[in-house]
C-alpha cells in the first residue's frame, strides 16, 4: 500500500458511523451483510449509510456484489491488512510490546 492509499483509508476511517460499519462487516465474514441489515443494526438512516458504505468502498476497503435485489458489503482483509501493514513498516524499532495489544 503506498501513502496516498493509506491517507485515503485514514480518512475514510476518520468518523464514528464508518469505523461501526467496517467493524460490523469484519465479524460478518466473507458472507457480509445487505446494505439495509447494516443500517438497521447501526440505526443508520439508509441514506446516511449508503454515503458511508460509498466512502468506505472507495476507500478500498469494503467491497460490494449484487445478490439478488440486495447489495452485499464485506470487508477487504487483504486491504485492511495492507493498512496495518504499512502503519506498523519501520514501527518502534520492531519491538515487540506493539503487536501485543492485538
Amino acid at each position: 500500500m503506498d501513502e496516498g492509499q493509506a491517507i485515503l483509508a485514514f480518512a475514510a476511517l476518520a468518523q464514528e458511523t464508518r469505523i461501526a460499519i467496517l467493524r460490523h462487516l469484519i465479524k460478518a465474514g466473507e458472507n457480509g451483510t445487505a446494505s439495509g441489515a447494516l443500517a438497521a443494526a447501526l440505526g443508520v438512516s439508509t441514506a446516511s449509510m449508503s454515503f458511508h458504505l460509498g466512502q468506505l468502498q472507495a476507500s478500498g476497503l469494503i467491497t460490494s456484489r449484487r445478490e439478488s435485489r440486495s447489495i452485499i458489503y464485506s470487508a477487504d482483509y487483504g486491504r485492511i491488512g495492507a493498512l496495518v501493514a504499512f502503519l506498523m513498516k519501520d514501527c518502534c524499532a520492531n519491538d515487540p510490546r506493539v503487536l501485543k495489544c492485538c
